[in-house]
């Protein structure tokens, strides 16, 4: 059942990133390279492997970097990019400047073009990777349909489109209505934050001067702020802490019992709260877990695929 659970949630966040595909058209499929580099995917497997094992946390972060990838512009890699004198790429936006994992993708890339030089793009070799890393920290293994085309334009101003941790719930629901997503979608996403760590920096204004006048966010549970505050002192920029304590490696749906105890680490956390359908989902979606929902979820997948999302 564990497993189940484990496969319904990543195959709802695997349905809502086809979503992000479009800019790819009708040319993503799964086995795309299996004449041209039938070995890319081991290849990236046993390169993302060298660095999980050594690394576990590295898992959360290979993730968040398909997503912030995903989240600009469609799946097209386009977060990999430098900076260049005449342009600010997405890698080098606000949002974007605590992303890791690029040696990863990198060394994947690497490995790969010494067996097919010029042939998997940068976008598939990130959308393996995350996919991979997930599954090595006993996370599951889902199809990843392939053929992106890699991006050539990089713009860090089109990054404050990303979803911010600081935003409130009509923030959130805009920030993905404007890509075609709704609110289930966005619970559904959220529901990443169950792996990773993040800095105190990030939370700090909720536990030490929510509204400026030296207070705590009041959507905090109150017996929870004072845990955080002895791990997190004022100014802290270095110290991090889980996202989903006791759950922060394991790809589970953990994350929504934290929420609903109101204690999920960020504001955009507790704004799911704030709205009554996004609550809903919250409040449903352990329940909904398993073999049904694991149907339903894949024929809409598959739907989309066939759409060539």
């Amino acid at each position: 059942m564990a497993i189940q659970k484990h496969i319904s949630l990543v195959l709802q966040l695997v349905i809502v990133a086809l979503v992000f595909n479009r800019a790819n058209g009708s040319s993503l499929k799964l086995g795309f390279y299996q004449n041209t580099c039938p070995g890319a995917e081991a290849i990236v497997m046993k390169t993302t492997a060298n660095y999980i094992y050594q690394s576990p946390s590295l898992a959360a972060s290979l993730l968040r970097l398909h997503f912030h990838d995903c989240f600009v512009r469609g799946c097209d890699g386009s977060v990999l990019l430098n900076s260049t004198t005449s342009n600010q790429a997405e890698k080098d936006a606000p949002p974007n400047l605590s992303l890791k994992g690029f040696e990863v993708i990198d060394a994947a890339k690497a490995a790969v073009e010494a067996t097919c030089p010029r042939v998997v793009s940068c976008a598939d070799i990130l959308a393996l990777v995350a996919r991979d890393a997930i599954h090595l920290i006993n996370g599951p293994f889902w199809p990843v349909p392939l053929g992106r085309r890699d991006g050539r334009v990089s713009i860090a101003l089109e990054s404050r489109s990303l979803p911010s941790p600081f935003a409130n719930i009509t923030t959130l629901k805009a920030n993905f209505a404007s890509k075609g997503l709704n609110v289930k979608d966005l619970v559904v996403l959220s529901g990443a934050h169950t792996v990773g760590v993040s800095h105190c920096s990030t939370i700090a204004t909720r536990l030490y001067n929510f509204t400026g006048q030296g207070d705590t966010d009041p959507s905090l549970d109150p017996k929870y702020v004072p845990l955080l505050k002895s791990i997190c002192l004022p100014n802290d920029k270095n110290t991090t802490l889980a996202m989903d304590p006791g759950s922060s490696q394991s790809f589970d749906e953990d994350y929504y019992k934290v929420v609903l105890k109101k204690r999920g680490l960020f504001q955009s956390d507790a704004a799911l709260l704030n709205d009554k359908l996004a609550s809903l989902y919250v409040k449903l979606y352990p329940s909904l877990m398993g073999t049904n929902s694991l149907k339903i979820f894949k024929i809409r997948w598959l739907k989309w695929v066939k759409l060539g999302f």
